[in-house]
């Protein structure tokens, strides 16, 4: 989806997708510019989809993916806090009505 996504519950979906596919182009339009993705582990944390996009192809090197489990929501006009089973995500809707992340926390990484 080029817009992002229209609730933060499907742009964790989308995210899970394109671990699973292993696409970069489709992983870093799921990010503001500026955002940041932590994946622990002793990886580098990045910031800006060029750096992003890089700590995802090393991840999928590593065999690491990840699993959408979003248990708890709290959003604040255009703001949302993803609490997961795996991850803690921050998420803003932006001015066309879609849904990035800001920062990516993956706790672990999913196998």
């Amino acid at each position: 989806m080029e817009a992002g996504a229209r609730t933060p519950e499907e742009l964790e979906t989308l995210l899970e997708d394109a671990f699973v596919l292993r696409d970069p182009r489709a992983l870093g339009r799921l990010f503001q510019p500026g955002a940041m993705l932590v994946a622990g582990g002793g990886l580098p944390d990045a910031r800006g989809h060029q750096q992003i996009t890089r700590l995802a192809t090393r991840l999928w090197r590593l065999d690491r993916s990840y699993l959408a489990d979003p248990r708890r929501i709290l959003q604040v006009g255009d703001t949302a806090l993803v609490l997961g089973g795996h991850a803690t995500n921050v998420v803003c809707r932006t001015g066309d009505g879609s849904w990035r992340y800001s920062i990516a926390f993956l706790q672990g990484g999913s196998r």
